[in-house]
């Protein structure tokens, strides 16, 4: 394997991110997210050979992540876009960049989502909070709340040809990925549940000729159903969890004759064609795809993978060529420094891992833990892995139970088990590891974030001796608190993940580390957190760490001022990275790593 420098962290926090990308009714414009440290905007790509233009600066763009959305949209003639500024208001510019003009006042403390205009001109629909669904009357800017409050959760409207509109809602205690439903609403007919089944659905749209259209795991998968059947029924997920608004992991032909859609293959992923008439299913590109919009003859997307740059790309809907429109992450990475991983599987079938073996590999191994937890860290592009394995670490990310991307019964298997199950499975990966010879438990350190630093510190009290380190940024230690405190989508996680309060309390105080700090005291700790975090408060750590060296444990904690859940400001990030590796290099010495 060709040896490769160590890459600097400040290439690792520079470029930009791009998102939602979409193309105009002609296919003649792309319009797309961009986002820096210094704020964010859309960006204009004339296919004509103009040149691009940034719009939605003032006020700034109010971004999705990664391959989430719901920041804009095109006005009807497409002659401007609607979009969500940072006030969280809707604003409404012309492509030509004119002045943007307010459309709401919700006030500072309500934000705006999921803009969508009407096909006729006449009015926006968008969600408040993750809660309501409005309707603006673009003629008299008079707007009415259009949903009946059945719902706790509301995402995502779609207006329909005949002026009715479908959302996807849920309720609590369930998350979106556990029950959720299609709602519809009609000027004449109110509010009705569409689609109901006991199972999850998202992204509910409709083809041209008024077929629904979403994706449903009623069968086990996350697939593409159209009117009322699986599109695609296989053994593979065509979307990832609802995490947010705006995710777009299809989109049909304008004669509605196909649809794109994109594969999860074991956390690698695939985009691919159907033809709807007959089912015949084309393979067009592999790596990660998402927020996927056809018109004319384009398909535009992002398009992301372990040694593909997160880029905006457009196919040709006829012979599949791509082309690069953008690129976010600094220019000067070489291939040399990108890793493929390889699918491991772990007790036949039973646990999936990934698994990214360094160019210089020394020995040391980094376990790498997934937030969520019901998320997965696809094979994106991802700069924090390329840093270590370029600094000699090789990168295990397991997939534990509750995780996504292998099925509803895998993702559900955690109900009532996280901080059981989770533990069990990335110690298996670990165990693993270790008698493959990949590395040993002296040249190994687990990290998470979040869930992920919860499940790292289960494994650590689980098996001291199994880690020579671990490091956990912002992770939850008090699930009792997390239940009370969190932000409001998250509240009532603890619900199905744990389980119900007051009965099963004995459980969330056994599995708190916060009530067991000394089990934590044989693994030496870096805790990193924020101490504007809305979704782990900051005192779970500041607590969790003095129990920690109260008890005997080597711990060392260190808080970012203003930061939240992720750490956003350069000069942040950059001393995350630093102080992770110094203390690394403390417990696991390259000397010592072979």
């Amino acid at each position: 394997m060709t040896r490769v420098s160590a890459i600097p962290a400040e290439r690792c926090i520079s470029g930009r991110d791009l998102t939602e990308p979409r193309l105009r009714d002609d296919g003649e414009v792309l319009v797309y997210a961009s986002a820096t440290s210094d704020g964010a905007h859309l960006v204009v790509h004339r296919f004509d050979g103009g040149a691009d233009q940034a719009i939605a600066t003032t006020p700034a763009l109010r971004p999705g992540r990664s391959l989430g959305g719901g920041a804009w949209c095109f006005t009807a003639d497409g002659l401007g876009v609607v979009y969500v500024g940072g006030d969280g208001n809707l604003w409404q510019q012309t492509l030509d960049g004119a002045p943007a003009a307010p459309l709401t006042d919700h006030g500072p403390d309500r934000c705006a989502s999921g803009p969508v205009a009407a096909a006729d001109g006449t009015s926006v629909l968008y969600v408040i909070d993750m809660a309501e669904v409005h309707r603006l009357d673009l003629r008299d800017r008079s707007e009415r709340r259009i949903d009946d409050g059945t719902a706790d959760f509301c995402l995502d409207p779609f207006p329909l040809a005949d002026g009715s509109a479908r959302w996807q809602a849920w309720n609590m205690p369930d998350m979106p990925w556990d029950v959720s439903r299609v709602q519809r609403w009609s000027p004449a007919g109110g509010v009705r549940d569409e689609v109901a089944t006991g199972f999850a659905v998202q992204q509910p749209r409709a083809l041209p000729d008024g077929r629904a259209i979403e994706v449903r795991d009623d069968d086990g998968w996350l697939n593409v159903w159209l009117a009322g059947r699986p599109l695609v029924a296989e053994s593979a997920e065509h979307a990832g969890p609802t995490w947010g608004a705006g995710q777009r992991s299809f989109a049909w032909s304008p004669d509605g004759a196909r649809v794109a859609f994109t594969r999860n293959e074991g956390g690698f992923g695939r985009l691919c064609v159907v033809e709807v008439a007959t089912g015949e299913v084309r393979d067009v590109a592999r790596a990660v795809h998402g927020q996927l919009s056809w018109h004319g003859r384009r398909l535009a997307c992002v398009r992301t993978g372990a040694r593909t740059l997160t880029q905006v790309v457009v196919y040709d809907t006829e012979s599949w060529e791509r082309t690069v429109v953008a690129v976010g992450p600094a220019p000067d990475w070489q291939p040399a420094e990108l890793v493929e991983p390889e699918l491991v599987d772990v007790g036949a079938g039973s646990v999936f891992a990934r698994h990214y073996s360094a160019p210089n590999h020394d020995g040391r191994l980094i376990v790498w833990l997934h937030g969520g937890p019901t998320d997965q860290w696809q094979v994106t592009f991802l700069p924090r892995i390329a840093f270590w394995l370029s600094r000699g670490w090789s990168v295990l990310v397991p997939d534990h139970r509750g995780s996504t991307g292998h099925g509803r019964a895998y993702q559900q298997a955690l109900r009532s088990r996280w901080g059981e199950l989770d533990v069990a499975d990335t110690l298996a990966v670990a165990r693993a590891a270790h008698d493959s010879g990949w590395a040993t438990p002296a040249s190994t350190v687990i990290m998470g974030s979040s869930a992920g630093g919860f499940t790292a510190l289960g494994a650590i009290a689980a098996e001291p001796g199994r880690f020579a380190a671990a490091v956990v940024v912002y992770p939850v230690t008090d699930l009792l608190d997390l239940s009370e405190r969190s932000h409001r989508f998250e509240r009532h996680y603890t619900h199905s993940l744990v389980g119900s309060l007051p009965e099963q309390l004995e459980r969330y105080q056994e599995r708190s580390p916060i009530l067991h700090a000394d089990r934590c005291t044989a693994t030496p700790l870096l805790v990193l957190h924020g101490d504007a975090d809305a979704v782990v408060p900051v005192e779970q750590s500041r607590v969790f760490a003095e129990r920690v060296h109260t008890a005997g444990g080597t711990v060392s904690l260190h808080v970012y001022a203003g930061e939240g859940h992720g750490f956003r400001q350069p000069a942040n990030q950059l001393d995350e990275y630093r102080r992770v590796e110094d203390f690394l290099g403390r417990w696991v010495p390259v000397a010592s790593a072979s």
